[in-house]
């Protein structure tokens, strides 16, 4: 008797402290939740980024291409944000927009008329270009997507290249299939390349670098995909990553004579949530070397 009544107000401070310990958790989770859910997704980043070019030509120095990637339209993407996305990279002034794929979401409900409302309000002074993700090729959409693709005024590189040119002097886009759920032809883009000119790589996943790269034949790979981990724990590698996406997971990488840059998206699959991964716009600047 004398033994509970020692070990009673020990109970209780434990008791009052666990209580005090789950209301702390309850509400670190909640504001985790509404920050995840409403702030970052709507807290867009818009990243510059100066990059030396080497054989790039003066005329082609400055350049400016606006990369945007994953935009997953679904209710998850509300047209309040969509219209936000577009006014940052109008901003921008961009020469060239680059789209790396994942315009939609597999087996989620979406709105073409909606997203072919909101391509055709980028502007670019010489082209607006994309490629296809995996999501894009969900077999009962594709075909409509790339027809709302030509009405929106989008150029889609499905294994091929746009040239762009001042005087004689050019720039090559290459754009490449998605490597897994499309039918990627690396070899028919690089027969479609001008000779000795600078080219830029377009394809959703980053880790294809390890193929492109090998071809010494792109300055640049722009890539999306990996939402750059969606939500990660601040310090630590992300838990989730999509095959394709594991490797170079986010930003700037050098692959042998082939800068590659993932993007980390604007959009949102599987959890609705991001965090300590904002969402991206990325504008590259071009320059020659000296």
């Amino acid at each position: 008797m004398m033994l509970v009544k020692h070990y009673s107000p020990l109970l209780k401070t434990i008791k009052r402290w666990l209580s005090k310990i789950t209301v702390i958790v309850i509400t670190l989770l909640t504001c985790c939740y509404i920050y995840g859910s409403k702030i970052e997704p709507n807290w867009i980043e818009v990243v510059p980024i100066q990059l030396a070019i080497p054989n790039l030509s003066p005329a082609f120095n400055e350049f400016k291409i606006v990369q945007i990637s994953d935009l997953h339209s679904s209710h998850f993407m509300p047209e309040k944000r969509l219209n936000k996305i577009v006014k940052l990279v109008n901003q921008q002034q961009p020469d060239a927009i680059a789209i790396t794929g994942d315009l939609i979401t597999k087996y989620e409900r979406f709105n073409l008329k909606k997203l072919e409302k909101t391509l055709s309000k980028l502007v670019s002074h010489e082209c607006t270009l994309t490629v296809l993700g995996n999501h894009d090729h969900w077999d009962k959409v594709t075909d409509l997507l790339k027809q709302t693709l030509v009405d929106s005024n989008v150029t889609n590189l499905d294994n091929q290249v746009y040239v762009i040119k001042r005087g004689t002097e050019k720039l090559a886009f290459a754009g490449v299939d998605d490597p897994y759920w499309g039918k990627p032809d690396l070899e028919k883009v690089i027969s479609q390349l001008p000779n000795d000119n600078v080219a830029v790589l377009l394809v959703h996943e980053p880790d294809y670098i390890g193929i492109s790269a090998k071809t010494h034949k792109f300055a640049l790979q722009l890539s999306g995909h990996s939402h750059g981990g969606q939500i990660r724990i601040p310090f630590l590698d992300p838990l989730v990553l999509p095959p394709g996406g594991r490797k170079y997971f986010v930003g700037l990488n050098q692959v042998e004579d082939t800068i590659e840059y993932t993007n980390r998206g604007l959009g949102m699959t599987g959890l609705p949530l991001r965090f300590n991964s904002r969402p991206e716009i990325t504008v590259f600047t071009l320059h020659t070397t000296t």
